[in-house]
């Protein structure tokens, strides 16, 4: 094109091709070349939207072997090399090689082209193929995900064209397999939103803080409301009754429901229940307007890879706000055994809510009473249901995904019920010696799970005498349990069995420490979306252990795991916008994570009872990491962290107890010993003649206080 006449009006003949361009490919309104040329319709803009419109539908006119030699060196392409076409690091491109294999391929290949004005990519640094070669590397698991191919068999090329309105890449993709992948048109949308959220994250910044702050309001509205709801019920009245015998169907069917009981475990029936009593909620003004003005952000995101915002649909079907779901779960579980009448007034408009538990109690008979041996019988009825039925669900932070069931890593009663005694739970004290023998015949039946959970108590010296060795045989064999079992695993079990796998080469546990090995295993786990093996792995990327360094990479990971309700993936990312750690430097966003990380800490904690929470809790409440400073508060954890043996917690407790001058101060320094017999530099120092906890217990002494020298 002679480039002195781009600028004058569309001819004749690009007009007529542009208009059997739009009728035999319709989806080219969408373009933004098209955007270009409908706003200006000039010679020069009517060639760009030509000339793209025909690339992107070239897979449809061109052999395949000719369609990837175009990528890799039509005009403007950026050369890596020899040619223009790159893929995942490490991976050399020999051009013949991809020619020859994508043409004898018998499967589908996907043809995406992620495009961009030029503006924002000399904005935001999208104008050079360095760019875009690192930020679709990253996006492995994204394609593996929606596009439904296994992480080993996905194969994908790119080449940047540097064209001059709209710099973009092209990415083909492709699995191993003949006839493997899928992709819908919600998929595709999912990964412009990935990508766009990536590629625009600076200007996102203060569009996730205020959409953080909108999402924040609408959950404490609708909790707030469903705590009112609840107060009337027990006052006996409630204004909503809709709402209230919703939620006392939910609670009845909530105290038959086997497993997890939280929404996306819960059977179809029950979760339409939630979701009912979800959008009923909605309909009050208050939680309505904050659901708007969350709408109002969220489409301010939408708008950046949309040509317009959907309009909100209701609050139950918006997936980002599941956690309300949630709560409504909570709320329900709390009701436990108070049952509900609700009595209609005459007029059809008051509702009375009789407690059907104080009801009995009032009219119970009390003609005869029970024998001495049938009520011992009936003791014994009660805590064998105990023990079968109402076990507790600690599963700790990194064993949430664990309900799967499989043939030999299982999550049966029994060994819930040991993991109950090893942890402890409001029910369920902690017994050492009754986790071990019940993981001794769960490990006896070939139970991974429970091979594993023995060389833990092994390893820490839980009711038994520390003894590395025997820990060692312990994870071995659980090590050679979950790789024998991975390999005839439906997909969702075999993702949690690689998670563990990568965890115990990550931790050396059973094996010699290989951090490639683990890695890899992580890989396959984090690409079908796992949360946990998002966050580990995203620990790999941060520090360059088994892969490159990337912090990019890691911060993306995090997000992911964090979007799924993991809060060590929250603190992490609080972390990151801290200190602008492979992402712009946030104040704002850091504590809207660490409010997140902290508010699942606290859940977790109350699962689990764990020292490693109950310290990171005391931590966070001593600094006032997302969450106000309170020191007695943070007091009580580490108390509760340094009883469990947590010698971080019992050096934290012991100085801030000397520090301060509270608390007992024969305790402080006895738990200071503690820690530093444990092993703990920082406690062992601290008792060192000379330190000043040395001169300060020395001065207490002085004054009186019944302290003996800590010194060793």
């Amino acid at each position: 094109m002679d480039e002195s006449k781009k600028n004058l009006p569309v001819t004749p003949a690009q007009k007529n091709l542009i208009r059997q361009l739009l009728k035999d490919m319709p989806e080219s309104k969408d373009m933004l070349e098209y955007e270009d040329y409908r706003k200006h319709p000039t010679i020069g803009n009517a060639s760009e939207f030509i000339t793209q419109a025909l690339e992107r539908n070239l897979d449809m006119a061109a052999m395949k072997e000719n369609y990837v030699n175009y990528l890799a060196n039509r005009p403007r392409v950026e050369r890596i090399g020899e040619h223009g076409l790159f893929t995942d690091a490490g991976k050399q491109v020999i051009l013949a090689d991809v020619q020859k294999e994508v043409s004898e391929h018998k499967g589908p290949v996907w043809t995406h082209v992620v495009s961009l004005r030029r503006e924002d990519a000399a904005r935001l640094g999208y104008d050079s193929a360095r760019e875009w070669m690192a930020l679709l590397r990253s996006k492995r698991a994204m394609l593996c995900k929606y596009m439904k191919i296994d992480s080993a068999d996905l194969r994908w090329y790119a080449a940047f064209h540097n064209e001059g309105h709209h710099p973009h890449v092209h990415l083909m993709v492709y699995s191993a397999k003949d006839n493997d992948g899928y992709l819908t048109k919600a998929s595709i949308e999912a990964m412009r939103s990935e990508l766009a959220h990536d590629i625009f994250r600076q200007d996102f910044a203060q569009i996730y803080e205020g959409q953080n702050l909108a999402r924040n309001s609408l959950k404490e509205k609708a909790a707030e409301r469903m705590c009112l709801l609840i107060e009337e019920m027990m006052q006996g009245v409630c204004k909503n009754p809709v709402v209230g015998e919703k939620l006392q169907l939910l609670s009845e069917r909530l105290k038959h429901t086997r497993g997890k009981k939280v929404y996306g475990y819960l059977k179809a029936d029950v979760k339409r229940l939630v979701d009912q009593i979800v959008d009923e909620l909605a309909k009050d003004p208050t939680i309505a307007e904050a659901y708007r003005a969350w709408g109002e952000w969220q489409n301010q995101i939408l708008m950046t890879y949309s040509s317009k915002a959907p309009s909100l649909p209701p609050l139950s079907g918006q997936k980002q706000l599941k956690s309300i779901k949630n709560m409504v779960i909570a709320e329900a579980l709390k009701l436990g055994d108070r049952h509900f009448l609700c009595e209609t007034s005459m007029q059809g408009n008051d509702h009375t809510w009789i407690r059907l538990d104080e009801l009995e109690e009032e009219t119970i008979s009390d003609e005869g009473e029970e024998t001495e041996a049938a009520s011992a019988v009936t003791k014994d009825r009660i805590v064998a249901t105990n023990a079968e039925n109402l076990l507790p669900e600690p599963e700790m932070s990194l064993y949430e995904e664990g309900e799967n069931g499989s043939a030999k890593a299982e999550w049966n009663k029994r060994y819930k019920l040991a993991r109950s005694y090893l942890y402890g739970s409001e029910r369920i004290p902690r017994d050492f010696a009754e986790a071990m023998g019940l993981f001794a015949l769960e490990a006896d039946s070939g139970n991974g799970l429970a091979m594993y959970d023995l060389g833990r108590m092994w390893a820490d010296g839980l009711g038994v005498e520390a003894d590395l060795d025997t820990a060692q045989e312990w994870y071995r064999k659980a090590l050679a349990d979950f790789l024998s079992a991975e390999k005839d695993q439906p997909e969702r079990k075999k993702t949690y069995i690689q998670y563990r796998i990568g965890k115990m080469y990550l931790a050396g546990l059973g094996c010699t420490k290989d951090y490639k090995t683990a890695a890899d295993w992580l890989e396959r786990a984090a690409g079908k979306q796992h949360k946990y093996a998002q966050y580990t792995l995203a620990g790999l990327y941060a520090r360059g252990q088994g892969v490159e360094k990337d912090l990019e990479h890691a911060f993306t990971l995090y997000q992911a795991s964090a979007a799924q309700d993991n809060p060590y993936a929250s603190y992490e990312l609080g972390k990151m916008f801290q200190n602008g750690t492979g992402t712009e430097k946030s104040a704002a966003q850091a504590e809207v994570h660490f409010q997140n990380a902290f508010s699942g800490f606290l859940v977790l904690e109350k699962q689990s009872h764990d020292d490693k929470l109950q310290y990171r809790l005391g931590q966070m409440l001593h600094q006032g990491t997302g969450t106000e400073k309170d020191e007695e508060e943070a007091v009580r954890y580490w108390q509760l962290s340094a009883k469990l043996g947590n010698v971080n917690a019992q050096y934290a407790l012991g100085k801030f107890w000397l520090d301060t001058g509270t608390g007992d101060i024969r305790q402080a320094v006895e738990w200071l010993e503690k820690a530093a017999e444990a092993g703990n530099a920082s406690a062992q120092y601290a008792l060192l003649p000379g330190h000043p906890v040395w001169r300060l217990c020395a001065q207490l002494r002085e004054r009186g206080s019944p302290v003996e020298s800590p010194g060793k």
